[in-house]
């Protein structure tokens, strides 16, 4: 009973990261209907950049965190406004390939300035030090991750809930032409998203960074996040945040009762079930258009 609780506490540990790649995808999805599969990079972009400061520089990390989430919404608006705006004739299939070039460019220019050497990011909490709560154990660095992930819910919610801007991104969300009808600039919505989405992002990302840092360090969580918001709904920021969740414990679960070696597995197994049964996720609704 023991081991299964730890493992299942570990696998909430690492549902917090997914949580926040799955709200990152589902931010932008709501809006433009297109996943971003892109956003592994931009948060892999944006990690490099903290670890330049902090390691060639000696910034402070209370300095250089706060900087590179502004450079992050920054990168978000200028991939909307440069590539993904001009864009002519766009399709889902279209855009889609789009965002995986930019992955790809993203992941070159990384590869090419930082080489593929794992790198170490300096960061004053220890990845070794742990917490002991009865007879259960989780890192202080996993005592943060679901933190910040608890907090960012938060701060989301009270964002899309309260501020002018959050209601403008519903509305842009639920209908765009209505919306510019009534005089919310779309464009200016749908870029303030992707900037938005990379803040988010990137807050995985230097997490992540804090533990193990390489060109393709991103790929697994944005494929775990992925999966988390398909299960949990890709119009539904509660339902990937829970998702998220599901999908950490039950791959534990699996690796700690079945085989370790197919663990990764889980997130894809999740993804083809959940498209055959229930598509639209378990917490969104599923809309047919009648013609």
């Amino acid at each position: 009973m023991l081991n299964f609780l730890q493992m299942v506490v570990n696998g909430i540990a690492a549902g917090s990261i997914y949580a926040l790649m799955g709200l990152a995808m589902v931010i932008i999805y709501k809006t433009s209907e297109v996943p971003n599969f892109a956003q592994g990079e931009m948060a892999l972009v944006c990690s490099y950049l903290a670890y330049m400061f902090l390691d060639q520089y000696g910034l402070p990390v209370y300095a250089v965190f706060p900087a590179v989430l502004v450079f992050a919404f920054l990168l978000g608006c200028l991939l909307e406004f440069a590539v993904l705006r001009r864009a002519k004739e766009p399709n889902v299939l279209g855009m889609i390939i789009i965002t995986i070039g930019l992955e790809m460019i993203l992941m070159g220019i990384v590869s090419w300035k930082f080489g593929a050497e794992q790198k170490t990011m300096p960061f004053p909490v220890s990845p070794y030090d742990s917490l002991v709560i009865g007879k259960l154990y989780i890192s202080s660095l996993e005592a943060m991750m679901l933190c910040v992930t608890l907090v960012i819910m938060g701060i989301l919610f009270v964002f899309l809930r309260f501020s002018k801007l959050g209601v403008a991104m519903k509305a842009t969300q639920q209908n765009a032409t209505a919306a510019r009808l009534m005089g919310i600039r779309v464009r200016r919505i749908l870029m303030g998203t992707w900037g938005i989405s990379s803040v988010v992002g990137c807050t995985a990302g230097l997490l992540i960074s804090t533990t193990l840092m390489q060109p393709y360090m991103m790929w697994d969580p944005l494929l775990k996040g992925f999966a988390a918001a398909v299960l949990g709904g890709m119009t539904s920021l509660p339902g990937a945040v829970v998702g998220a969740y599901l999908l950490g414990i039950i791959e534990n679960l699996f690796g700690g009762y079945v085989s370790i070696e197919f663990k990764s597995t889980v997130a894809f197994a999740v993804i083809v079930l959940i498209l055959c049964i229930k598509p639209s996720g378990l917490f969104a609704r599923h809309y047919v258009k009648k013609v």
